[in-house]
């Protein structure tokens, strides 16, 4: 992707994935979903984890899988309402965005009839 990522946003996209899993999910497997969206690596992804966890949005548990812990990630109360807050948000800002681009295809000019 070519647009910079803002921390909210990655926010935001990490929660979404979290709360998908009612039981919670691992590291490696919200990377992986995150990735659907974002370019994002696992040393960029585990700070956002442990952010979102002292903010109380996340909440840990470990669980042993072929012989080793696994920890897994939980959405809270507290993290499903930052969620809602976030798409809310995003709906207001893509639709701006959204806005923007078509406004650009009418008639061949952007807003200020500069030829695009």
């Amino acid at each position: 992707m070519v647009f910079n990522t803002g921390a909210a946003l990655l926010d935001a996209i990490v929660l979404a994935v979290v709360s998908k899993e009612p039981e919670g999910t691992y590291g490696y497997k919200i990377t992986q979903e995150v990735r659907q969206a974002l370019e994002v690596s696992e040393s960029t992804l585990y700070p956002v984890l442990r952010r979102l966890q002292k903010d109380g949005c996340l909440e840990t548990y470990d669980r042993e899988y072929a012989g080793r812990n696994r920890r897994y990630y939980q959405i809270t109360e507290v993290g499903s309402i930052q969620l809602s807050l976030y798409k809310a948000e995003w709906k207001v800002y893509s639709g701006k965005i959204s806005a923007l681009f078509h406004e650009e295809g009418k008639n061949g000019q952007t807003e200020g009839g500069e030829q695009s």
